[in-house]
């Protein structure tokens, strides 16, 4: 089980943004490989470091994981995928790219091929496609690879040439005094190599990418929820030659039922039951995600009374197989006109039961009086 974020940032849970960025650029200087190249834990402490602030600087990240914990975050799609290249785009967005060659490391990521971009898609849903599952058709507009050059930009029988800047290291280190700093090399933008126009792809322009609308089949799992972000790997965005492409998310919206509220895996609705059959007991039928369901009522039963029916919410996505409840709540329906017999049974228990109500016609009479 991972730490506590706050834990391992030093930080408590009232820590303002100001405070999560300072608490870990401190942690982060501390425990970079390159100043502790002894020391095989660093990276870990280093990673973990970068994972906690990943997730305390995004308000709606902090927020999902102090209602919910990691868990939380995993159900979402917001889990940390903290690679070594993930680590360095948070580090370097604090301190730039040149921090590891001012201690004279230099472990900084390698020039290369670079992977395609990620794409985000948000698709709206009904509540009860949540609940069951469904899939749904999308259309992705996104940049694939061309097929007239394989991705590379070039015409057939022509071959791309070193870059003299850099010398195909895709980096060039300036020196300021002491320190050394590298940066992207910014003739061939870190590919380490050049195309000459003439030996383009007329395709593409040599861009090794073309634009095109792809539908997809989107599976969405039962027990799916709003803000769920469902991971097609390799369905985002080409790459460059060599490099896989981005992945797709697709984020749910789910619309509010008339009737049904979710909490987690549970399903909360509120029935109106007849006075008689909450004094006298009987059996009634209830909605449910799943279908009806019939249901005993208890004599006596007060209004505002919680059934809950065992397994009848929905699946649990981290726990297959397995479903939340549904939390019946039985209130007594009042019936908005009463026929005169009905009137003169419930007069009659009235009095039975020596309850003062108000007399027949009283209001009706007061009216009159005061409009006549």
């Amino acid at each position: 089980m991972p730490r506590d974020y706050y834990e391992v940032l030093g930080v408590d849970r009232a820590a303002t943004a100001s405070d999560v960025k300072k608490a870990y650029k401190t942690q982060a200087k501390q425990h970079h490989p390159d100043l502790n190249p002894n020391d095989p834990e660093a990276e870990v402490r280093f990673k973990e470091a970068a994972e906690a602030y990943d997730v305390l600087s995004n308000d709606e990240k902090r927020r999902i994981y102090d209602q919910f914990g990691h868990e939380g975050l995993q159900g979402r799609g917001m889990g940390p995928d903290m690679n070594y290249g993930n680590v360095q785009d948070i580090f370097e967005s604090l301190f730039g790219g040149g921090f590891a060659d001012m201690f004279g490391g230099g472990r900084g990521r390698r020039a290369g091929p670079r992977a395609g971009a990620d794409l985000e898609v948000p698709i709206q849903i009904t509540f009860m496609e949540a609940a069951h599952g469904t899939t749904q058709k999308i259309a992705i507009p996104r940049r694939v690879r061309c097929t007239g050059c394989e991705g590379d930009g070039l015409k057939a029988g022509s071959h791309p040439k070193e870059c003299t800047t850099c010398g195909g290291a895709g980096q060039v280190i300036s020196a300021q005094g002491f320190l050394r700093i590298r940066t992207t090399c910014p003739s061939c933008r870190g590919q380490g190599k050049l195309v000459d126009p003439a030996d383009r792809c007329t395709v593409c322009a040599g861009a090794g990418r073309v634009k095109e609308t792809t539908e997809l089949e989107i599976r969405i799992p039962a027990g799916s929820h709003r803000g769920l972000q469902i991971r097609h790997t390799g369905a985002g965005e080409a790459g460059d030659p060599g490099a896989p492409p981005g992945d797709l998310y697709v984020t749910l919206d789910v619309k509010p039922h008339e009737l049904f509220k979710r909490e987690g895996a549970d399903v909360y609705v509120t029935i109106r039951v007849p006075y008689t059959v909450m004094a006298l007991g009987g059996d009634i039928h209830v909605p449910t995600v799943h279908g009806e369901q019939e249901l005993a009522v208890k004599s006596a039963t007060a209004s505002g009374y919680v059934h809950v029916l065992r397994g009848r919410g929905v699946d649990q996505l981290q726990r297959r197989g397995t479903r939340g409840d549904q939390h019946v709540r039985l209130v007594v329906d009042v019936p908005k006109k009463l026929s005169e017999e009905e009137e003169k049974l419930l007069r009659q228990l009235a009095e039975v039961q020596g309850t003062g109500v108000q007399e027949k016609g009283f209001w009706k009479n007061l009216f009159d009086k005061l409009t006549g």
